[in-house]
């Protein structure tokens, strides 16, 4: 597994995450990137995993209601 950090490009509101195998595979990817002439930042994995938690948060279902003492419930047991 490389230590190396994923990238993340972000164009017109898509954004693309390159994770490299390697640390020659990702000297190469940011090296081809910059003489394309595409910006690029470095993230790191913990900024990569709170990426991912987000975007789990935004497609939960939300429809679905609990009442408080079915909560209350489950966080006593």
């Amino acid at each position: 597994m490389c230590l190396c950090h994923p990238f993340l490009y972000i164009s017109r509101m898509k954004s693309l995450v390159i994770n490299p195998k390697n640390n020659d595979e990702f000297k190469f990817l940011s090296g081809l990137l910059k003489k394309l002439g595409v910006g690029t930042s470095i993230i790191s994995r913990e900024e990569l995993e709170d990426m991912g938690m987000s975007k789990l948060m935004r497609d939960v279902d939300r429809s679905k209601k609990v009442s408080r003492s079915q909560i209350l419930n489950k966080l006593s047991t």
